[in-house]
């Protein structure tokens, strides 16, 4: 069981790694090591599943990516799924930029964008010092990549500043059910089989085992909660998906 001192950790911190630095350069190691088999990866150790919620997060925010001026930035973008996903929901002259401090992840976004016609803008930046203005975008969202940075509380210090007032931010991200049964079930194959299919589809089994022990200490979604209201945004709350295997957070700029 994860303690609270683990949760307080000002970011991640894979097995090894001493400060920020280390961290980011871990993670940006890892996830360059797995970038060739990282969609077919996510789609197949989910079900398909993590199609379904990138979805319904850009239903969630409509309203902002049907106005022909929005601009949307997803941080931590990998290859631009929920990039694409708000591509899709938004009308041509809503601008959607994905960010990404890895290289070979945003070589793939790039050209799922070019061989889909999508129009998306993909740009290498670290989450933590982000290279936009201030009150830059309407909405920032971070799929399933807020939990891989450094330090959360400059995350959110720079989502802050480069949103726009009445801007707001979505972040989507795995959390550990609480139901007795499915947690258990849950648990099992979150730490058991995930490492090893992942490892054996990859090669790579070391990142896989990062991935449910990133999780586990991660701040739960009333400490994130807790963290957003800190940062300075308003209306925070959160939504628990899928028997609570996700967690959706959201906040305004007010």
């Amino acid at each position: 069981m994860t303690s609270t001192s683990q949760r307080g950790l000002p970011g991640t911190r894979p097995e090894g790694v001493e400060d920020e630095k280390e961290a980011a350069a871990h993670v940006r190691e890892m996830f360059g090591r797995i970038a060739p088999r990282y969609d077919l990866l996510n789609h197949l150790l989910s079900l398909d599943i993590d199609k379904v919620w990138r979805r319904r997060v850009a239903k969630k925010f409509r309203a902002v990516l049907h106005d022909t001026n929005a601009r949307v930035l997803d941080l931590c973008c990998g290859t631009g799924d929920q990039a694409f996903a708000f591509r899709k929901e938004a009308p041509v002259g809503a601008e959607i930029t994905g960010s990404d401090f890895v290289p070979e992840m945003l070589v793939r976004a790039r050209a799922k964008s070019a061989a889909s016609g999508a129009k998306v803008e993909f740009v290498e930046a670290d989450a933590l010092a982000l290279p936009f203005g201030d009150s830059s975008f309407d909405l920032v969202s971070c799929a399933f990549g807020f939990r891989n940075l450094a330090n959360y509380e400059r995350g959110l210090q720079e989502i802050l500043r480069v949103l726009k007032l009445e801007g707001a931010i979505a972040i989507l991200e795995f959390a550990e059910p609480r139901g007795k049964t499915f947690g258990a079930l849950y648990r099992f194959y979150f730490r058991n089989l995930l490492p090893r299919l992942g490892g054996l589809i990859s090669g790579d089994a070391k990142a896989y085992s990062y991935l449910p022990s990133s999780v586990s200490k991660f701040p739960n979604p009333g400490e994130l909660q807790a963290k957003f209201e800190r940062a300075g945004f308003s209306a925070v709350q959160y939504e628990r998906w899928t028997g609570g295997i996700v967690t959706l957070h959201i906040g305004r700029k007010l």
